[in-house]
């Protein structure tokens, strides 16, 4: 490293100046072509918009600390040293999707998802709510063919959803029961898990299983374009992004912003489901970013407590009458719409949850931004080995 050079790493390990609205302006154009795979062409020869090497790197990093300002916040939007027109929280989404890209790969894929419904207890010292009907489910896939796969459930302990809830539950004397109303009964949820268990209709292991995720062989998911928009005509559109739901719904014949939340399932199906490569997955995250009516609502916090940044489908209406012997307390209207969670370090599914927006019927004794229902992905990722189920509980 020579003098000049030396002099500049100085430089930016030094205080830097605030950068100008031209600077920022410039970062994030290099940061919106960096991420939708856009490229530079000089002189007839493909290169990188940020180009290896120590000279480029320094670049890259001024660049850098310039968009980490316009993406956190820093300088306020409206102030003078803000850019204009910028939508902070859709540039954090695309951020994490950048570094889904810098993503391993190894021979098994897995995932450890959890599944959980709230329920409300209408206690006389306060109403709480619980996470009921939870459950963990464990599966890893070989790449190839012949390599083995395996499938592992276990039932989780009902409890308090939030740490307001827990409290409440403790002055209602805590108990280790939740009587609730579940879809047209009343059901009692026990807070007590059970083991993992490998045998039975939705469990198993095939140690000659291996080679296909969600019906299609893993060279289909490996050999998938990366540009976004061909991603979103092939998994977020039309009757491809109603897969999942019921027939009644795949009957609608869903379009433009009414896809958002089946494009929502489906992408967090294919993300935690199959091993796409990390380009592919970068592609599909910006394409659910660009899909009509979905929003960035900027920084949610999981089931599971973990911060994320998000996507969120447009608000919907529930009704919810007493048709089925529903008592009066689980009956009325309330609003909601389906969100999902991205960590901000790896570009990873952290969950997809049914929010509430406007409380009412059954949720009425809660508040804006609980949590319904939601599937929360504990782990997911490559392995060289065969992975094992983790023994101890998630909460």
């Amino acid at each position: 490293m020579n003098a000049n050079e030396m002099d500049r790493v100085r430089g930016l390990l030094s205080e830097p100046p605030p950068p100008t609205d031209a600077a920022t302006a410039k970062a994030l154009a290099l940061l919106e072509d960096e991420m939708t795979g856009r490229r530079v062409r000089t002189g007839g020869r493909r290169r990188f918009t940020w180009p290896v090497g120590l000279g480029a790197g320094l670049v890259a990093a001024g660049a850098a600390a310039a968009v980490a300002i316009a993406v956190t916040g820093q300088g306020s939007p409206g102030s003078p040293d803000a850019p204009s027109n910028v939508d902070l929280n859709r540039q954090a989404v695309l951020a994490a999707a950048a570094k889904v890209e810098l993503a391993p790969t190894g021979k098994y894929w897995y995932t450890d998802r959890i599944d959980g419904q709230s329920y409300i207890v209408r206690a006389k010292t306060g109403a709480y709510a619980i996470v009921g009907a939870a459950s963990e489910s464990f599966n890893w896939t070989g790449v190839k063919k012949g390599t083995g796969e395996a499938y592992y459930g276990r039932d989780l302990p009902a409890r308090p959803l939030t740490p307001q809830d827990e409290a409440l539950w403790k002055k209602a004397g805590s108990p280790s029961k939740f009587r609730v109303w579940s879809n047209d009964h009343y059901y009692t949820y026990a807070a007590k898990a059970t083991k993992w268990r490998s045998d039975g209709p939705e469990v198993g292991i095939d140690p000659e299983g291996g080679g296909e995720f969600l019906g299609k062989p893993a060279e289909e998911w490996q050999n998938l374009p990366t540009d976004p928009a061909k991603l979103a005509e092939m998994f977020l559109s039309g009757e491809e992004a109603s897969r999942g739901m019921d027939p009644a719904a795949r009957a609608r014949k869903l379009r433009g912003p009414q896809t958002a939340p089946a494009a929502i399932w489906r992408t967090s199906s294919i993300l935690g489901g199959t091993p796409v490569p990390p380009k592919v997955r970068a592609g599909l995250m910006r394409a659910l970013a660009a899909r009509p009516g979905i929003q960035a609502i900027g920084h949610v916090a999981d089931p599971l407590g973990r911060q994320g940044v998000a996507l969120a489908s447009a608000e919907r209406t529930a009704t919810s009458t007493g048709e089925y012997g529903g008592p009066k307390a689980e009956q009325g209207t309330y609003s909601h719409r389906q969100v999902i969670v991205f960590d901000e370090k790896t570009g990873g599914v952290l969950s997809v949850q049914d929010t509430l927006t406007k409380p009412g019927g059954r949720y009425s004794e809660m508040k804006s931004g609980f949590v319904i229902n939601y599937v929360a992905v504990r782990s997911t990722g490559w392995t060289d080995t065969k992975p094992k189920p983790p023994a101890k509980l998630p909460f």
